[in-house]
């Protein structure tokens, strides 16, 4: 076959080091769409950037010549160079984060989960999330480690 195709969409979830809540509501609007437009820069189509004050949440296409790994790379720095000069001198990203393959007859819900997440947000805390997260997609994880 003389030319690589793929749609493989990607469910991203990263923290702010130590959770601290760094995206406040004045600013979350911009910071997500600060991190789409970095998404779409490195030719991954952003479908969707939200989140709560101490984690994002990414929906988009990976692009067919990047790893998911090169991809958090660059949105991490980004954002962490962003949020250094228009949140706080002190804004960092959690070294981990949860990847997830998205079928695309699943992209509607999991784009209303990003949507809602102050909903959502409510009664779950980014911890429980996370490891329902990691239940749904079959993912084992040691608690010693998933939190630093």
């Amino acid at each position: 076959m003389p030319q690589s195709l793929s749609r493989v969409i990607v469910h991203l979830v990263f923290s702010t080091k130590d959770r601290q809540p760094f995206l406040v509501k004045e600013k979350q609007k911009d910071a997500f769409s600060y991190l789409a437009g970095t998404l779409n820069a490195i030719d991954c189509l952003a479908i969707l950037v939200g989140g709560m004050p101490d984690h994002i949440h990414a929906l988009f296409v990976l692009s067919r010549t990047l790893s998911v790994s090169k991809v958090v790379e660059e949105l991490k720095k980004e954002s962490s160079k962003w949020g250094k000069s228009h949140i706080h001198p002190d804004f960092y990203r959690q070294n981990g984060y949860g990847a997830f393959s998205v079928s695309p007859s699943m992209v509607e819900k999991v784009k209303h989960y990003i949507a809602t997440q102050e909903e959502h947000h409510r009664e779950a805390t980014f911890q429980d999330e996370f490891r329902i997260l990691l239940r749904k997609h079959g993912i084992e994880w040691d608690e010693r480690y998933v939190w630093n």
